[in-house]
């Protein structure tokens, strides 16, 4: 016997979770996740912040429309505010001007700073290093942990039901209503969200449906000690070169995070770092920041799951009744998440896009799944 829902939502990571607790407000809602845990692969592993000017325009108009969320959020949603100041220092090493200026021009709130302001935001950057700088001063870190969880709470407040260890071995659409079968069950909706991350093309097919091309990609990070005698380094602002081959941000208190910016595409999976990708993080890094890594704390890796254009997959597949793509959030899903899943939530009750949605230009059409199937 089949346990029957409204809605049968599949991955629990931030793209999931989120859609989820918005559509629990008014329907019967089933969350499947394949790990022990939700947010096991790429949200657990994120250490994301709110910056504006970060990815192409629909995920920067998605961006947008969550802002008032991270500064406002329900009551009773988090424990902790979700965002906390941080600002992004955008450095253009010699011979990458042309590119911070096609940036700045492109951006809401970013401004061009001399080289001399960006080494007193961080006095240790190597002056053979900064050929020019942009500074986005209303960039925020995001509490990830806080944020995803606070997204699952909500969802049990309102009634929906989540099954660990179930991942979706088939789904079978039969009289208007898909019958999923998972190691922990059979399970029936209307609808099938597919929110699978890295496994959203996997989860299409054992759906027959035609996948879009979801391509996952391993991102690498690491954490360091900070810079000793450098009291202010906590409040460094996230540093990035405008080529994306590196990143660093302060982490805890006397700590750094550094990423060599990669993007490998590979098969959707449990990531683990490569030597060579922590060794070209600590050496670009070195390069640009006078501070030698003496020690490596730590290193990780993860997936970002990105669509063929590169922006998120968000709407009904016109091929499969009721078969919904939550899906290529990349490496802005827990930015947009407050805006992704309002915009989900509205697609899947097919009601009119919320106010704040469509005054930050948000638009339904260019996040559709059906750009790929023409």
């Amino acid at each position: 016997m089949s346990e029957s829902y409204d809605i049968i939502v599949v991955g629990a990571g931030i793209a999931g979770a989120s859609a989820a607790a918005r559509l629990a407000a008014d329907a019967r809602v089933l969350l499947l996740e394949r790990e022990e845990q939700p947010g096991y692969h790429s949200t657990g592993r994120s250490a994301a912040m709110y910056i504006v000017n970060y990815g192409p325009p629909d995920v920067r108009a998605l961006s947008i429309a969550g802002r008032e969320f991270f500064l406002g959020p329900p009551e009773g949603f988090a424990d902790t505010p979700l965002v906390s100041p941080r600002g992004v220092l955008m450095l253009a090493h010699p011979g990458q001007e042309a590119i911070l200026d096609k940036e700045l021009a492109a951006s809401v709130g970013m401004e061009a700073i001399s080289p001399e302001t960006a080494r007193e935001l961080v006095p240790l950057l190597r002056p053979e290093a900064v050929a020019a700088a942009g500074y986005e001063s209303d960039a925020q870190d995001i509490d990830v942990a806080a944020l995803h969880q606070g997204f699952l709470r909500l969802f049990r407040a309102r009634g929906g039901q989540m099954q660990l260890r179930a991942p979706l071995d088939s789904a079978k659409r039969k009289s208007g209503v898909w019958e999923v079968t998972t190691p922990a069950g059979t399970f029936e909706a209307p609808i099938l969200i597919n929110a699978a991350g890295a496994w959203a093309d996997l989860t299409a097919e054992a759906a027959g449906v035609r996948p879009l091309g979801i391509q996952p990609k391993r991102r690498t990070a690491l954490i360091i000690d900070g810079a000793p005698g450098e009291p202010g380094s906590a409040r460094w602002p996230l540093m990035a070169d405008c080529g994306e081959t590196w990143y660093c941000r302060p982490e805890a208190t006397r700590k750094l995070l550094v990423s060599p910016a990669d993007a490998t595409p590979t098969e959707p999976c449990d990531a683990r770092p490569e030597e060579l990708d922590v060794a070209l993080a600590v050496d670009r890094f070195q390069q640009a920041v006078d501070l030698p890594v003496q020690r490596i704390e730590h290193s990780w890796a993860g997936l970002r799951s990105f669509s063929p254009d590169g922006s998120l997959v968000i709407g009904f597949d016109a091929e499969a009744e009721g078969f919904f793509w939550m899906a290529g959030q990349g490496g802005y899903g827990i930015q947009t998440s407050p805006g992704a899943s309002a915009l989900a939530a509205a697609l899947v009750r097919k009601e009119s896009l919320p106010s704040y949605l469509t005054a930050a230009g948000v638009d339904p059409q260019a996040l559709s799944p059906a750009r790929f199937r023409r």
